[in-house]
């Protein structure tokens, strides 16, 4: 870890104050006594100004720097999580004496002693020590498995000291011990969540054990010894997403996403999908490995930019290369995939189903009935329940491959070999193409820049994408294309306000939410291929 000199210092007073305690605490289960309790408890407060002065240091360092100093932010986010988690293993040792206190028996937790968990604190503190001066994650990773024989030793003690409670003479003494022990488990985690910041001062994020190993089978799946890793972005279903490069040449080698085992297999299947029903669309997997509950998937690095930055920071020019390349490539995917097999996106019930995490984020959306002068007005949950009705009535004719989370930042423009490629590909389905078509259009409003001309910018875009589906609409003879999408543009303003804290920004989406859900209602159903929304107006 590179840090400041003062922080490296405080951390390692703090390091030599956990294990002084840690000291205590093994006399104190040895010989109880009142003296060695207050030496504990009397020094609880040295530990947390110490936490302060790094926490404070680290504050200051990036302060400081003022952009013109090269500082090692991950190393500094580490030593803050380092000091946390140390300050919090003392609080533990000072949950142990005070149980202890007053307890005059020797030798009642013999038994506890045995397991040589303390013994295995201690340890792990002394590799902490020198974790923190090395480079590397090595020392970080026995810290890590330290911890995990710490677990297994303390079911063992439970299970062990469970069977002999029954008959034992003195269960108090058991009960003490059980304490005790799990006070001393609770160090394990700490070990484990220090291990894990000491590896994010090299990774440039915390990673749990399965995960590092994970990560590090895939530098071998590269045949790489020693690599470069560039943190992309951690999704909502808690996926990390990591470019991996070689450390002697440019540029980087694969795209390693590490997460939940089930979610992973799915983008796997998906990808592998959209090889057979349209190749050259989705990257090649390189390598899939499991471990526990965790996965990692690698894929190849791809080259050019998602379709945001194209839109936020590109020139007029390689936005409308953009445009027509993703046009071409949508075209030919739905014209390709085309099945009669007619599959209702259900937009509605998506919108029911997200309903509860929009109204935890804007507790002020969800309207109930009320009254306008003598007009009764609908609750949000009536006109979703209304337009349920109505979309029943209006299954797409045919259905289509589609994206099924078609975000801009999913979308990768190339304009060099003018190529578009789709990445997060774990929703992929047959559906309705009104799916990706509201999605898309609306992740173009949803993003969070206010000047006029990128505003102008984003309308544009997403009225372009209208005007291409509906061409093919009436090309294939979809004669309700407009209502069923304005249905998924209904779902996707008012669903997408929970990932939006501006209230401006989120009460401008949600409003479109509601016109477009009334004016769906009203419309007759005999008359659906003549529905029509002011688009322009609606994402200016």
């Amino acid at each position: 870890m590179r840090l400041p000199q003062p922080i490296r210092d405080n951390l390692q007073f703090m390091l030599a104050e956990t294990s002084t305690q840690l000291n205590n605490l093994v006399e104190l289960l040895d010989a109880p006594s009142a003296e060695l309790s207050q030496r504990i408890f009397d020094r609880r407060g040295y530990s947390y100004n110490l936490k302060m002065r790094i926490q404070d240091a680290c504050a200051n360092a990036v302060q400081g720097s003022g952009g013109t100093e090269k500082i090692e932010t991950h190393s500094l986010r580490a030593a803050e999580s380092i000091a946390t988690q140390l300050e919090r293993l003392t609080s533990l040792i000072h949950d142990c004496a005070r149980q202890l206190d007053g307890c005059k028996r020797r030798g009642i937790l013999k038994s506890l002693s045995s397991t040589g968990l303390l013994d295995d604190v201690v340890k792990g503190i002394e590799l902490i020590r020198s974790g923190i001066e090395e480079e590397g994650t090595k020392t970080a990773m026995k810290v890590s498995d330290l911890a995990v024989a710490m677990s297994s030793k303390h079911e063992d003690f439970f299970e062990g000291q469970s069977r002999e409670l029954q008959s034992i003479e003195h269960p108090d003494r058991v009960l003490t011990a059980f304490f005790i022990a799990t006070q001393l488990n609770e160090m394990s985690a700490v070990l484990r969540d220090v291990s894990e910041s000491m590896v994010g001062a090299r990774l440039g994020r915390p990673m749990q054990r399965d995960r590092f190993h994970l990560l590090k089978t895939a530098f071998d799946d590269l045949g790489i010894d020693r690599a470069t890793v560039a943190k992309v972005a951690e999704t909502n279903s808690g996926t990390n997403i990591s470019r991996i490069g070689r450390s002697r040449s440019n540029g980087f080698a694969a795209i390693v996403k590490d997460g939940e085992k089930r979610k992973l297999k799915e983008e796997r299947k998906s990808v592998e999908n959209w090889h057979e029903i349209f190749p050259g669309i989705a990257p090649q997997i390189l390598s899939y490995r499991k471990r526990g509950d965790n996965a990692s998937l690698m894929i190849e690095h791809l080259p050019g930019f998602t379709f945001d930055k194209v839109l936020l920071s590109g020139s007029d020019e390689q936005l409308k290369l953009a445009q027509q390349q993703l046009a071409k490539t949508l075209k030919a995917v739905w014209r390709e995939t085309k099945s009669d097999k007619q599959v209702s996106p259900k937009h509605m019930t998506q919108l029911r189903k997200r309903l509860g995490s929009v109204v935890e984020v804007h507790p002020e959306f969800d309207r109930g009935r009320g009254r306008i002068c003598q007009t009764r007005t609908k609750s949000l949950r009536d006109l979703i329940d209304e337009a349920e009705e109505k979309e029943s009535q209006v299954t797409p004719p045919f259905s289509v491959y589609i994206h099924g989370d078609f975000n801009l930042d999913n979308i990768i423009i190339d304009p060099s070999a003018e190529r578009v490629n789709f990445i997060d590909l774990h929703r992929s389905c047959y559906s309705d193409y009104t799916q990706d078509v509201s999605v898309f259009m609306v992740s173009n409003y949803r993003l969070q820049a206010l000047d006029k001309r990128t505003r102008h910018r984003i309308t544009n875009v997403a009225d372009n994408m209208h005007v291409k589906a509906r061409k093919f609409a009436k090309q294939h003879d979809d004669t309700t294309f407009e209502l069923r999408l304005a249905f998924g543009l209904a779902r996707s303003f008012i669903t997408s306000t929970r990932f939006i804290l501006d209230k401006t920004l989120a009460k401008s989406m949600y409003l479109r939410g509601l016109y477009i859900l009334e004016r769906a209602i009203e419309h007759p159903i005999e008359s659906a291929a003549k529905f029509r929304l002011p688009i322009r107006e609606l994402f200016s």
